[in-house]
């Protein structure tokens, strides 16, 4: 009988185990990766980063200019961040917020400027 009362002494007045999430939110750690961002601007609509990508959660129409993203299938390794030759996206250190609705994430941009090469006369 002695024997369990050191654990119910330790449990009763001890620190609790787990947080009431989401009333209490924990920082990020340092080397966190949060969520997959794109500033839509700077995108060119190349397709590298869905190619690159290995759960294939992310969708690129360059004809329609669309972007998108499934969130809930992404494994946030940062493959397509590497990939991304304009280096449009970015992994942030916020940590994804429940919701009652999965819906992904669609971005629409503008057709990229192509540039034309100059001729200089000498």
């Amino acid at each position: 009988m002695f024997g369990m009362l050191s654990p119910i002494l330790k449990n009763g007045l001890g620190k609790p185990a787990t947080r009431l999430y989401p009333f209490e939110k924990r920082e990020a750690f340092d080397k966190a990766r949060g969520q997959l961002e794109i500033d839509i601007d700077k995108c060119i609509f190349c397709g590298m980063c869905q190619r690159k990508c290995p759960s294939t959660c992310l969708s690129v129409e360059k004809a329609a200019c669309k972007w998108e993203l499934n969130p809930y299938n992404c494994i946030i390794c940062g493959v397509c961040v590497e990939a991304c030759p304009t280096k449009c996206l970015s992994l942030n250190k916020v940590y994804r917020t429940p919701v009652y609705v999965k819906e992904n994430q669609i971005k629409i941009g503008k057709p990229p400027v192509k540039k034309t090469a100059t001729k200089e006369n000498s």
